[in-house]
């Protein structure tokens, strides 16, 4: 990999940046630009032909000074320890930035989910557990779902982790399904709580999020969720894409019939009156709102120049590299940057462990008041460091989460 497409490398370079202007100390700075904790497990799993596959997974806890670590988990067959460490790096500045009680971390398992079978998967999911086991749990660091993991999957290692301790133990996991201690309106949170930021930055910049044209990349749960929500809050969705390609209509499209032809065909690609286009090409179109939802290193210095969109809401981790910042900055475009726009997801889980501790179970009516107050107070609290320090979003961003990291650091004597 590329070290400018490295995404620790580019999640240090962003640390970097923030810690310059804020004058940040310089022991803190070296205690933030690496995982306090990283571990790398072997997981045996006897396959349904009866042979044994050793599966390498990861975790990493990046920093716990404001709570315990917090974080999903990866089934991917290219995962690397790198994005594994971006990622928890990312998750430590989202749940500062929120302003809940976390640290961050990420863990991973290189593998290709699609290609086991089901009793694969689950005796993968509990291998996982058992191998990681001795360093989780509701007071040390959380998992959750993140890409091809889901609230299935979650419900095993949930049950994994509670035979080991020989009690229930709700929270230690959380994205469950609701019948064994999920959280209402956690499905679909991180869309949620993306479009909760998008209504705070139309208002800012005096756009009417009503007849917006609005670009979803990646119809996973996120995209899926985010095109639903940007449609029923009156923005006309004309592109989104899946790993297979995209579709375009400048009339728009019903977000629930893209859905229909992916789930029936498995890709977005064939709707009716809807062009093809590819990924590359999509991202690049003129539209009032793009909204990317699938990997990293996305939009880059390559294409950035290209990009006609007003906003751009990261609902995907890492999606913008830090030479296409500057690209989008000067061109003026308003990013709302991945670890604020997509926290959505984090906060309801952290709803969901408090829930899981109490023992007292909130309506999704509850939930969503919640997490909008949350959001809103969020974005108002970087937008106006992006105001006052004269930086972009992402910047400014920084500047709020790492503060508050730093400062929990020194209160507790760190350095």
């Amino acid at each position: 990999m590329p070290e400018e497409l490295n995404p620790f490398k580019i999640a240090q370079k962003q640390l970097d940046i923030a810690a310059k202007i804020m004058n940040l100390d310089p022991s803190a700075h070296t205690i933030l630009r690496n995982p306090l904790r990283t571990l790398e497990v072997s997981i045996p799993v006897k396959m349904d032909d009866g042979s044994t596959k050793v599966f390498t997974g990861f975790r990493v806890q990046y920093n716990d000074a404001r709570g315990p670590t917090k974080g999903g988990i990866r089934f991917h067959p290219a995962e690397t320890i790198d994005t594994v460490k971006a990622l928890a790096a990312w998750m430590t500045w989202k749940c500062a930035v929120v302003g809940i009680p976390y640290g961050g971390s990420k863990g991973g398992v290189i593998c290709d989910p699609h290609t086991l079978s089901i009793d694969e998967l689950e005796r993968l999911s509990r291998g996982y557990i058992r191998a990681i086991a001795q360093f989780i749990g509701p007071e040390k660091d959380i998992p959750a779902p993140d890409v091809y993991t889901n609230p299935q999957i979650m419900a095993w290692m949930m049950d994994e982790f509670s035979r080991i301790k020989q009690y229930n133990v709700p929270g230690v996991i959380t994205g469950k399904p609701v019948i064994v201690g999920g959280s209402e309106g956690r499905w679909n949170a991180t869309a949620m709580g993306t479009l909760y930021a998008i209504q705070e930055a139309t208002r800012k910049l005096g756009i009417n999020l009503k007849g917006a044209r609005a670009v979803v990349q990646g119809y996973g749960n996120a995209g899926a969720f985010a095109a639903t929500l940007l449609k029923g809050a009156g923005a006309k969705i004309i592109a989104v894409s899946d790993s297979k390609g995209g579709i375009v209509s400048e009339r728009g499209f019903d977000p629930h019939a893209a859905l229909s032809q992916k789930e029936k065909t498995g890709s977005v690609i064939g709707l009716h009156e809807t062009e093809k286009i590819t990924n590359e090409d999509l991202l690049e179109l003129e539209c009032d709102i793009l909204v990317p939802c699938a990997i990293e290193n996305v939009i880059t210095e390559k294409n950035a120049d290209r990009v006609k969109t007003k906003i751009i809401a990261e609902a995907a981790n890492g999606p913008t590299t830090p030479g296409a910042d500057k690209i989008l900055h000067k061109k003026g475009v308003f990013v709302i940057p991945d670890f604020l726009c997509n926290s959505g997801g984090v906060t309801v889980s952290y709803f969901e462990w408090v829930q899981n501790v109490t023992g007292y179970y909130w309506s999704s009516e509850e939930v969503y008041d919640k997490l909008n107050k949350i959001m809103v107070g969020a974005f108002n609290d970087v937008y106006d460091a992006h105001k006052r320090e004269d930086v972009d979003m992402r910047t400014a961003a920084y500047i709020v989460a790492v503060k508050k990291v730093a400062d929990a650091m020194k209160t507790r004597g760190w350095y």
